[in-house]
């Protein structure tokens, strides 16, 4: 984890050292795992997460630049189950954490000298640092409810083979891209993003390209305060 933090801060530092615009981002998450071969969430019910870090723009001109940051994001989905006429149920909630290092290319159209709308897109990778699986159970009169923390392979993500994979464990490296927009003033951004994660997130699958299942879909709602400002 020491060794982890360190890697997550030299990022952080290399990635806004000449950023013209920095600033922290906090939002709102609506998380999905996909379920299809085509890359749908059937079956699958939103899990409200968050995301945030801090994200900086290096000021290429006044229409076109490239951003990119730090955050800490929250993936993964819930699911319910209903039998017994609906007094029976089974529900779980998977919700893994990642830091995630997104590199954009963003397109500003000006709507007067301190504000304007734009659009962004390009890639990210995230590397998973923890969080929390949870299933709670009514079987008849009985109810059970259990957690745990979610585990992640120390895979080598430049090896086509899975090291140290099993079924109850995650890749620990996530990749995938990101498209989205929004409106910029002068002291706020106002974000929506959605990530279209492209690697299949459990450890013992290897073929990105087979299908489209197991693989992340998050929307995000995000409010940006510029530092310095």
């Amino acid at each position: 984890m020491k060794r982890m933090l360190t890697v997550i801060a030299v990022l952080f530092i290399g990635s806004n050292v000449h950023a013209q615009l920095v600033y922290v981002q906090g939002g709102l998450n609506l998380a999905n795992i996909t379920k299809t071969n085509d890359g749908h969430t059937e079956k699958n019910n939103i899990l409200p997460t968050f995301n945030a870090g801090f994200m900086g723009r290096f000021g290429l001109s006044k229409t076109v630049d490239l951003e990119s940051g730090v955050l800490l994001t929250g993936r993964g989905a819930k699911a319910e189950s209903y039998f017994n006429g609906g007094n029976d149920y089974v529900k779980s909630k998977f919700n893994p954490l990642y830091v995630e290092v997104p590199l954009n290319l963003v397109i500003l159209a000006p709507l007067d000298k301190q504000s304007g709308i734009f659009f962004n897109a390009g890639p990210y990778i995230a590397i998973g640092v923890g969080g929390k699986s949870k299933t709670d159970s009514k079987i008849g009169p009985v109810t059970s409810s259990s957690s745990s923390s979610i585990k992640f392979s120390n895979d080598d993500p430049f090896t086509s083979q899975q090291d140290d994979a099993a079924y109850d464990k995650l890749k620990r490296f996530d990749f995938g891209i990101n498209l989205g927009g929004g409106f910029q003033f002068e002291h706020l951004l106002l974000k929506v993003n959605y990530g279209l994660g492209l690697a299949k997130i459990n450890s013992t699958e290897s073929n990105n390209t087979a299908n489209d299942k197991n693989k992340y879909r998050t929307l995000s709602f995000s409010v940006g305060i510029p530092l310095g400002k």
